[in-house]
């Protein structure tokens, strides 16, 4: 039987996400060859997202977890913005490290009132309401990379983390019937999940993975410029 760790599930968005920036900067919009890279590419965020959950369940310190998101988030801004708007700064849009780092925050928060609230179970579920609600205005707000959808598909992947099933309808919900059109093929991306054997995998250092983010955009900018 296939069996998926942690290290495989890493590659797999990183590569997949790389073929999708790749063609979103240099291939022409609409193109057979844009729309195939860009659809293998709607593979790569699931696969974050549920690795951010996995991470977030096993991590030991979850502030710490949280600041590197957000220093990655800052630090991944520029090569964001030159990357996809040739313009820095741009605050119509920002980068993923931002939807992660709203999406974690919020399943903390979650976790925090499920511990101090489980015996009040409608004060309990109705400030997980508002705490979601907040964390989705934030992401409207700030136009993070794929807006609240992005961080309601955190939020189910961590509240149906001991389901399997659950995960792929929540993946199905969020992908084909909130979003649509070509992230519909990001689903595929429960193939994978569903193989993860819950191991870490080869030991690399974490940094490695954050790093890659903000130092592939700005190899494909600097190529771009070249280029042009």
């Amino acid at each position: 039987m296939l069996k998926v760790n942690g290290f495989v599930l890493k590659l797999i968005a990183m590569l997949t996400m790389l073929l999708d920036h790749s063609a979103a900067i240099f291939l022409e919009y609409g193109s057979s060859e844009f729309i195939i890279c860009r659809t293998i590419g709607r593979v790569s965020f699931p696969i974050f997202c549920f690795l951010l959950v996995e991470g977030f369940l096993h991590t030991h310190n979850v502030r710490k977890y949280l600041l590197r998101l957000g220093v990655f988030a800052l630090l991944s801004e520029i090569p964001f913005d030159l990357a996809f708007y040739n313009q820095f700064p741009n605050f119509y849009h920002q980068n993923i490290y931002f939807t992660l780092f709203i999406g974690l925050l919020v399943i903390y928060l979650i976790h925090l009132i499920d511990n101090k609230m489980k015996n009040r179970m409608f004060l309990c579920s109705l400030s997980e309401v508002v705490v979601v609600a907040v964390g989705c205005i934030a992401a409207l707000l700030l136009a993070v990379d794929y807006n609240f959808a992005g961080v309601l598909l955190i939020v189910g992947l961590y509240i149906f983390r001991r389901s399997k099933v659950l995960q792929a309808l929540i993946m199905i919900f969020m992908n084909v019937i909130l979003i649509g059109d070509l992230q519909s093929y990001a689903i595929l991306a429960m193939i994978f999940i569903w193989f993860y054997n819950g191991e870490r995998g080869p030991k690399i250092n974490k940094y490695v993975f954050y790093a890659f983010y903000p130092i592939h955009l700005l190899i494909l900018y600097f190529i771009r410029v070249v280029i042009v």
